[in-house]
């Protein structure tokens, strides 16, 4: 991945409602083997993080800068260095308004994927590990913590300058469990949530229910139709793409590549041409599963009805021709 430019600050400010201060780099940083890898290395961390929201910018206002600065920097009105400091100086400035918010490395880079250029922000903390010398010793090491990555945004400046009406050109990582901390790095970066990825994949997936259902399709057929299905997205999911509805839909069929597509536009789900990808809900659709009382029981959806039958009436499960090591489990179990 081409990297056109990059450079990282640093925000100091604890979440103790003292105020923050600002160290700016004053050139970008030269390309070089280390710079790939910290690239690529983050966007496998943001790629995998479920908990993500898309979304549009705001129209430019006081409150929301972010977009004119970006618009100048691709008009070259802005070059780099200065477009990023002024970003920076509005991200401090909202997070002295949140008591919560923790300083770090304001990491900026613009690559290029293919022929689509991105830019992607993200709030870079340390952590303390060790490693051994070239001389045999242990000592302390400080590293970039990839894996807690929890505030960063990714911006399609293609898709943005290219499909105007699009909703969803940006995505950023969204708070877990209900947590309002990452509002203010949203707000930061003047985006509008669109397209809930949740709600759109489920839709995704109840239009493939009923488009097997009226289909009366044979098994085989289905579950080769969700695999094909389920592969697809989360392989999506994992890269960071969005879901194809019509790229979709000639995967799942190769001799009708079009039919799924156009039950989704003829039925009109209102679904977007391309969706956000949840992973978590397509692994909940592949799947069953149940845990209570020391009992888990895991298993493909494709398998009920197959080797696992669900008995209503007297509410009992029933599982043939179960795992070879389950089985000699419970063989050595009775002798």
């Amino acid at each position: 991945m081409p990297i056109d430019n990059s450079i990282v600050h640093q925000i100091h400010k604890k979440p103790d409602g003292q105020p923050a201060s600002l160290t700016l780099r004053d050139a970008e940083l030269a390309n070089s083997d280390a710079l790939e890898q910290l690239l690529a290395g983050l966007i496998e961390a943001y790629n995998s993080k479920p908990n993500k929201a898309w979304g549009n910018f705001h129209p430019e206002s006081g409150a929301y800068p972010f977009s004119g600065w970006l618009q100048q920097l691709l008009d070259q009105e802005l070059d780099f260095v200065d477009f990023s400091a002024k970003a920076s100086e509005q991200l401090k400035t909202l997070m002295e308004a949140s008591n919560l918010a923790l300083g770090g490395h304001v990491l900026f880079i613009r690559y290029r994927q293919g022929m689509t250029a991105f830019l992607i922000i993200a709030l870079l903390h340390h952590t303390e590990g060790v490693t051994v010398t070239d001389q045999l010793d242990v000592a302390s090491a400080r590293h970039l913590d990839l894996a807690s990555l929890n505030m960063a945004a990714r911006i399609n400046l293609t898709e943005w300058k290219q499909n105007s009406a699009s909703k969803q050109y940006i995505s950023f990582i969204r708070g877990r469990s209900g947590k309002r901390v990452s509002d203010y790095f949203r707000d930061f970066i003047g985006c509008q949530e669109g397209p809930d990825p949740e709600a759109d994949t489920n839709t995704l997936l109840q239009a493939f229910q009923d488009y097997v259902g009226e289909a009366d399709m044979p098994g085989d057929d289905i579950k080769s139709k969700s695999k094909a299905l389920g592969g697809y997205v989360n392989g999506q999911a994992r890269q960071g793409e969005k879901v194809a509805l019509e790229e979709l839909s000639g995967l799942m069929d190769e001799e009708q590549p079009r039919a799924f597509y156009d039950y989704i536009r003829n039925k009109d789900y209102g679904l977007a041409e391309e969706i956000p990808p949840h992973k978590k809900a397509v692994n909940n659709f592949m799947r069953f599963y149940g845990k209570a009382d020391g009992l888990s029981i895991s298993f493909e959806a494709h398998l009920l009805g197959e080797r696992v039958e669900y008995d209503e009436s007297g509410d009992s499960l029933v599982i043939k021709h179960p795992p070879k090591g389950l089985v000699q489990q419970l063989r050595n179990k009775k002798r």
